[in-house]
């Protein structure tokens, strides 16, 4: 097949909307495959890889965001009963988090002020703007949380976006290292932790941890996601007023 018949056959498929989904399962299988190779290495993150690999060839195809949307939106899709999947795992670990319910209450009450508040602090410490700041206070949310309450507040919803993933990311590959460092061992204050400070992606990294991890990490992200929604839009006033920006 020679360069020219290439190029047509990548105009015909750029126009299909299965294009976008087909892309994503093959980057995504690509970056799981290494990932495995290495042995579940936390540094070679496949959600890192595919996104990589991902806007590598969008890049070079020059292939806009909205035309791959037209496919990838299946797997947007798919989130909601994923999401709803999650039940069954924190029905299994039910008795337990009861039984945990105050000392669970007081770790997501404190680390979703630490998450706001320092996240704050160093983006003021930075030289942020008001406007990136606001965007940056809700990032440890799932990411349609914190788009909602960054442009409530009067932050950029799509900064907000990238922040979000970003912080999941990272969370997902520091996780295990800081949980070393410290010496944490019990899985489900593991669980809990990476579900408050890394939302979705962090959640799903506490599943390859253990199903417990992934149980509380799930609780945590989704009590996160609700506790910011009400607590952001009383505590960024205070940060403005007491840190400014």
């Amino acid at each position: 097949m020679n360069e020219q018949s290439i190029t047509g056959l990548w105009v015909y498929l750029s126009t299909r909307p299965l294009l976008g989904l087909t892309m994503t399962l093959v980057a995504y299988g690509i970056a799981w495959r290494i990932h495995q190779r290495l042995r579940g290495h936390p540094l070679a993150n496949p959600v890192l890889m595919a996104v990589a690999l991902l806007v590598l060839v969008l890049t070079l195809t020059d292939t806009p965001y909205p035309r791959y949307f037209d496919g990838a939106q299946f797997v947007h899709f798919l989130l909601g009963p994923a999401t709803v999947a999650l039940a069954i795992p924190l029905y299994r670990q039910f008795k337990r988090m009861r039984a945990m319910a105050l000392p669970l209450g007081v770790t997501l009450l404190l680390g979703c002020t630490v998450a706001i508040t320092s996240a704050w602090i160093v983006g003021a410490w930075l030289g942020a703007d008001e406007r990136t700041l606001i965007s940056l206070a809700p990032k440890s949310v799932t990411t349609p949380i914190a788009m909602a309450v960054a442009e409530a507040l009067g932050g950029l919803p799509s900064l907000t976006a990238a922040l979000v993933i970003a912080t999941g990311i990272l969370g997902a590959m520091t996780a295990q290292g800081l949980f070393r460092l410290m010496r944490i061992q019990d899985r489900s204050a593991q669980g809990f932790a990476i579900g408050i400070a890394a939302h979705g992606i962090g959640t799903a990294r506490a599943f390859q941890l253990s199903p417990e991890a992934g149980a509380f990490a799930a609780l945590a992200m989704a009590a996160n996601g609700l506790l910011t929604a009400v607590l952001a839009p009383w505590l960024v006033p205070m940060l403005k007023h007491w840190i400014g920006h």
